[in-house]
């Protein structure tokens, strides 16, 4: 098992910038691949970013390539989405999850198997 615990959310204005932190604990040696996804009120669930998390591979969806960055920190587990430029649409609970095999649909939820409980980022205009 692997456990997830996401924090750093919170409210900002529109502009700023704001570092989410994912911390990881357990099986680690088993996870693959690192992704950052959200989900907004009424919408669907979808991806941000993701990173290997051996060999610093990184993905971006294409909304957020620019505006965030995805980093990893191996020694401490854990994972970081900082994310500026905020938008009011960037509003959303933020989730991380790790995936166990490797896959060429990292944008794909289904891949991954652990996920934390999310933390709330509301960007007000």
């Amino acid at each position: 098992q692997v456990q997830l615990v996401e924090s750093g959310g919170g409210l900002v204005q529109a502009g700023g910038s704001l570092r989410l932190s994912c911390a990881a604990s357990g099986r680690t040696f088993t996870i693959y691949t690192m992704g950052w996804f959200r989900q907004a009120p009424g919408k669907e669930r979808e991806f941000v970013a993701a990173t290997r998390w051996n060999g610093g591979v990184t993905y971006y969806a294409e909304s957020q390539k620019g505006r965030f960055t995805i980093s990893r920190n191996n020694a401490e587990n854990t994972v970081y989405l900082q994310m500026n430029s905020l938008k009011p649409e960037d509003t959303a609970v933020y989730f991380c999850a790790a995936a166990t095999f490797y896959s060429t649909t990292n944008s794909d939820g289904r891949n991954y198997k652990y996920w934390g409980q999310g933390t709330q980022v509301t960007v007000s205009s």
